[in-house]
């Protein structure tokens, strides 16, 4: 890519460019030489009678196409568009975007100023911020979570009152700020028949098959041997920041017999972006109370 920032290019450029207008002068020019060919037919004929004709351009449309010649001199005199010239007024694109985003960042801090030092709890449950964190949330976060934040296959429900890496605001604040990378590795080696053993004795802990089954005595075998334990801890109820709960019914990749032996022989592996350097902390704040404020409701449920 580097040779398309050589003199040459910058050259080509500019020369492309004046030459096409100069062309367009020259065919405008060619037409108004041509002005005495008025009511002489081309020799084509459509439907017996139906001729063209020869006729000139109309003066107005001459004029017009001369006007925006004149004009595109000036444009190019103004902003860039000749090569690596850029203009006497010196604009860029990165320049104006700049502009805009300080003056939305002027105008955000005016109409959200106040709540930006109060704690999150306290700006979860205000109106105006859960509307301002709710318009952040749909532009940056609903493509994968969803508009109504219920999450989808891969992309974690957070309504609910499960979180992998915690669900107080220092928390949310901290995955949204650096994202999170959660990686399951796969267990193919254990073969076919006690991987589908530890399937099932995973699918029991949640109540969703027999768990006094000849399976799932194997399975907890497997489970514990194979060192499965480790991470989501001898009753399966995950660690905080490592591995998410297995006796809940909380699946987020599903709790299908083949979904499971699926993620235990190949593995998984999940990243969230992190969003602190694009958004900024002021809005990372307003988000972070939203998300907060989402699963509330479920927190006090939990809890009782």
């Amino acid at each position: 890519m580097s040779d398309f920032n050589n003199g040459f290019w910058n050259v080509w450029v500019i020369v492309l460019t004046i030459g096409s207008i100069i062309f367009c002068v020259l065919l405008l020019w060619s037409q108004s030489r041509a002005r005495n060919a008025k009511g002489e037919v081309t020799g084509h004929v459509w439907d017996e009678d139906l001729q063209e004709y020869n006729n000139p351009l109309p003066n107005w449309w001459r004029w017009l196409f001369y006007l925006t010649i004149v004009f595109s001199f000036g444009y190019l005199a103004l902003y860039p568009g000749l090569g690596t010239y850029a203009g006497s007024k010196g604009w860029t694109s990165t320049g104006q975007y700049e502009l805009e985003r300080d003056a939305a960042e002027a105008q955000f801090k005016a109409a959200y100023g106040e709540l930006l030092t109060q704690n999150i709890e306290l700006v979860a449950t205000n109106d105006k911020a859960r509307e301002a964190g709710e318009r952040l949330f749909l532009n940056y976060c609903a493509q994968c979570h969803g508009s109504d934040a219920k999450g989808a296959k891969g992309f974690p429900n957070l309504t609910d009152a499960d979180w992998l890496w915690g669900g107080e605001p220092a928390q949310i604040k901290e995955t949204l700020t650096n994202g999170r990378m959660a990686v399951m590795p796969p267990f193919a080696h254990l073969g076919p028949q006690k991987i589908k053993d530890v399937a099932y004795y995973v699918r029991s802990l949640s109540g969703l098959v027999n768990p006094h089954a000849p399976e799932a005595d194997r399975g907890k075998a497997v489970y514990n041997s194979a060192g499965c334990a480790a991470c989501h801890g001898a009753e399966g109820k995950g660690n905080l920041g490592l591995a998410p709960n297995l006796t809940d019914k909380v699946w987020l990749y599903g709790s299908r017999d083949a979904t499971l032996i699926e993620t235990i022989s190949k593995g998984r592996t999940n990243s969230m972006p992190a969003f602190g350097e694009f958004l900024g902390e002021d809005k990372v704040h307003l988000l972070t109370a939203y998300v907060y404020g989402l699963s509330l409701g479920n927190r006090a449920e939990a809890g009782k």
